[in-house]
């Protein structure tokens, strides 16, 4: 068996790629390698950015450095394969705001080029979208004395209204995905399904302050630097470890049914970004330094998925706590001090 993996040297994709390989398939990881959101980080550019792609070459990986905008290399690429899991994707919301067009043609071009090479061969594909396409209005409440936003019911599911509150180019592109996924499977005869993604966290993630929080808080508590929250701090995410998002991608091709799919870590595993910086201080043994900064526009206060559908579908169940993930995340950071490169 062999499987494409786009934006395979991303932090999903690069999970995706090992548990593939490690299952026995073939795996070619397609990446243009692009540094847009390492470049806000303050981690350093060309040794992070690469240390994915040492890792997957070091697993047998097939390692293609290309970009999802190339039509043809991905049908080239994409030849003999079983199965495509794009993960591909421009995910920061600043970014979208300061280059649109960056986002569309990431987001919207790329994702239209990987259902037509699937399409093309015949062969089933999930593409990755975002909790960002339900907007940034939930209605959510923030009680006296309570840790966190919450909401009744806890969980959100796929039915729930999307694209309502104030919408940045992110929503837009990552929302218009999805739709062409839906045309590729009722009108193009192309397996494909679409899971929107919340708080995903974990090793071999380099996390900035407009993606990838849990990993950012990590990596900057473990270095000394103060950790900036923007808003409350009782911001609420089911967060879901790297390694259960990446099993999900291997249940669906398993069992097959097409539709969207919330992933996440459920109501179990729902936490605030204060408390996830808790539990940071509690692991390592200090406590953090917080700056506190107002609310950026955009951002969303409360989500928590409803995975139902998913675990009914294709047994889809996410295994790791995140006081144990948070842990693995941070000793990995430790482990792994060299490569940061920390500039600030």
């Amino acid at each position: 068996m062999k499987v494409l993996v786009t934006g395979g040297c991303g932090f999903l994709g690069s999970h995706v790629c090992e548990l593939f390989r490690k299952e026995g398939w073939e795996v070619v990881s397609y990446d243009s390698m692009t540094k847009y959101e390492l470049q806000r980080t303050g981690y350093g550019t060309d040794r992070t950015r690469n240390f994915n792609w040492d890792y997957l070459k070091e697993l047998g990986c097939d390692m293609v450095k290309e970009d999802v905008c190339n039509e043809q290399a991905l049908k080239d690429y994409s030849s003999g394969c079983d199965y495509i899991v794009h993960t591909a994707a421009q995910p920061a919301m600043t970014i979208s705001w300061e280059d649109p067009r960056l986002d569309f043609n990431t987001n919207v071009l790329g994702t239209f080029n990987v259902l037509d090479a699937a399409r093309k061969h015949k062969i089933p594909v999930v593409n990755t979208s975002s909790i960002h396409v339900y907007g940034n209005k939930i209605n959510d409440t923030l009680t006296e004395g309570a840790t966190s936003y919450n909401r009744d019911p806890v969980a959100i599911s796929e039915d729930h209204e999307v694209m309502v509150g104030q919408l940045a180019p992110l929503h837009a592109s990552k929302m218009a995905g999805e739709h062409y996924v839906r045309t590729f499977t009722d009108l193009l005869d192309t397996p494909a399904a679409t899971f929107r993604f919340t708080g995903i966290y974990g090793p071999r993630q380099f996390g900035g302050e407009d993606h990838g929080w849990v990993a950012n808080f990590t990596i900057r508590s473990v270095f000394g630097l103060p950790l900036r929250v923007f808003g409350t701090g009782k911001q609420a995410r089911d967060i879901i470890y790297a390694a259960d998002g990446a099993r999900a991608f291997l249940d669906y091709f398993r069992s097959p049914v097409p539709g969207v799919y919330n992933i996440g870590g459920g109501p179990d595993f729902k936490i605030s970004l204060l408390e996830c910086i808790e539990m940071i201080g509690e692991i390592l043994g200090r406590k953090p330094e917080i700056e506190m900064h107002p609310e950026r526009p955009g951002d969303m206060r409360y989500f928590v998925c409803d995975i139902g559908r998913a675990r009914k579908n294709f047994n889809f169940s996410p295994r790791t706590s995140p006081r144990d993930g948070v842990e693995q995340l941070l000793r990995w950071v430790e482990k792994n001090r060299d490569v940061f490169e920390i500039k600030s």
